[in-house]
């Protein structure tokens, strides 16, 4: 395998000498492709004909290193349910590099789960079947809605158990990211009085992901309100589509605004802005009502780590004007929320222009999904059924559907006038069936697939289902089996886990 096949610019590597520990991957004595993502390939400039066999699954299973490759182990640090941990990092993962994709995009190739670092902190640095292929599922299924997302290349078996609860056999993923930098990230030089080691790093976020920001004065404020904007546009879309991450720690927040570290996530069924799916998080901290407030804590400690950057200089008034810049950043995120997340509904509520009543209608149908315990969905779903002239499936959602008439008056009403844009029936039930997806990651089903291929070594579910949230928006009869689902007795009690 040659560097010319990745097309490698390592510019962390290069550029931030002092940001990462140097590490090899761990071998392993059976390495065997288990997943591969052809289509991702051919758009990273990748050759699916070398990397689908036994070379792919040595590079991918980390016994092979390509030329061109500098494996290494990122520091960060991070806030973990509030608290701070000053030295996180890469404890079971290493940053292959960088690869230019066909359309000159610079994206990060990680291994997970490919042995001990030096931030491994006591842990054995592995991962699991299971885990990694929930990883595959969970970012393809938010790729495949638009939601800027992590990706997974490939999985590769290992050949030898990992041991948690129980022995479960081990993979390692490859994981493609615009970028690999996160708020912990800048946490970590903070915490140590570095600023120009933060200095260096947001010039190279600014480089990275907002070159038009590198020749502006105000380059570090305004890179605090990119990532804000970018934060915000992404939860908005997270809670229009019912996904909870389960574990947003600093650490777990990109610069780049993409979705990382799929581990104890889930997209909700039963509508509950409580929803928690989560096994480690006992105080609902993560929970779905949660996001948004979580996502704006998160800015303000990034917020913090740049302020000596913000400043003018250390006086008195320079800090001060800074704080107060940062601030208005931080004090906006919530506004920039509630638009981001009010532009979705109004597309999924099937309305054009602005109404100062929109955004009691949407909450209004949030709290009938809440109060009749209405799949989330499903919920959405068949809203665009009653657009397109059939409200009988949406009252069947609803074990009283009189509760309806009252808000379905208002919103045919609202749709009527549409802010002078007409539409006919059938087009506006298509347009809200284009943005309200039939097909998600259903908890039920994510659990056969993964159950058959970690302890049977039976695939055939889990690429069944990989087929179906390819076309998430399509309710066909070869897609019905995913879109219902699983009964009050398996969605009750519900939890996922990290899989570290």
């Amino acid at each position: 395998m040659t560097a010319s096949t990745f097309r490698f610019d390592n510019t962390y590597a290069r550029e931030l000498p002092d940001f990462y520990a140097p590490w090899k991957p761990t071998s392993v004595p059976v390495p065997s492709l288990l997943f591969f993502n052809q289509a991702l390939a051919l758009e990273l400039g990748l050759d699916p004909e070398v990397l689908d066999g036994p070379e792919g699954a040595a590079i991918f299973a980390g016994n092979q290193v390509p030329e061109g490759v500098e494996p290494l182990a990122q520091a960060y640090a991070g806030h973990q349910f509030g608290g701070f941990s000053p030295q996180l990092g890469d404890g079971r993962a290493l940053l292959l590099g960088e690869v230019v994709d066909q359309l000159g995009h610079r994206r990060d190739l990680m291994l997970k789960g490919s042995g001990r670092t030096p931030f491994s902190r006591g842990g054995d640095g592995k991962a699991a079947v299971g885990p990694m292929l929930r990883e595959v599922l969970i970012g393809e299924a938010m790729h495949a809605l638009g939601i800027p997302t992590t990706r997974a290349l490939a999985v590769a078996g290992t050949g030898e158990p990992v041991y948690r609860d129980r022995p479960l056999p081990g993979a390692v993923l490859t994981r493609v990211a615009a970028s690999h930098l996160r708020i912990g990230t800048f946490e970590y030089f903070a915490a140590r009085g570095d600023t120009e080691r933060v200095r260096q790093l947001a010039d190279y976020a600014i480089a990275r992901h907002d070159p038009d920001l590198v020749e502006t004065t105000d380059r570090y404020l305004a890179l605090l309100r990119r990532v804000a904007q970018r934060q915000a546009a992404l939860i908005a879309q997270w809670m229009n589509v019912g996904f909870i991450h389960g574990v947003m720690n600093t650490d777990n927040m990109t610069i780049s605004g993409e979705t990382i570290d799929y581990g104890p996530c889930a997209f909700m069924e039963a509508y509950n802005p409580h929803a928690v799916f989560s096994s480690i998080d006992q105080s609902g901290r993560y929970a779905y009502s949660n996001q948004p407030l979580i996502a704006r804590w998160n800015i303000a400690r990034l917020a913090e780590t740049l302020l000596p950057l913000i400043a003018e200089d250390e006086s008195k008034g320079a800090v001060a004007k800074a704080v107060g810049q940062a601030t208005e950043v931080i004090d906006a995120f919530p506004e920039w929320y509630a638009a981001a997340l009010l532009e979705g509904q109004r597309a999924k509520l099937g309305l054009q222009g602005d109404d100062e009543r929109d955004r009691v209608l949407a909450a209004d149908w949030l709290t009938l999904l809440h109060e009749h315990r209405v799949d989330f969905t499903l919920g959405w779903r068949r809203l665009a059924d009653a657009a397109g002239g059939d409200a009988s499936p949406l009252r069947s959602l609803f074990l009283q559907p009189q509760a309806l008439d009252a808000w379905l008056a208002r919103w045919r009403s609202r749709s009527e006038s549409n802010g002078g844009h007409a539409l006919g029936r059938s087009e506006r039930a298509e347009r809200m069936r284009s943005v309200s997806p039939a097909v998600i990651t259903r908890n039920h089903r994510v659990e056969e697939a993964l159950s058959a291929a970690s302890e049977k070594e039976d695939f055939a579910p889990f690429r069944r289902l990989m087929t179906a949230l390819e076309r998430p928006y399509d309710e066909t009869a070869d897609q019905t089996e995913y879109t219902e689902p699983a009964g009050e007795e398996v969605t009750a009690c519900y939890r996922t886990y990290c899989g570290t």
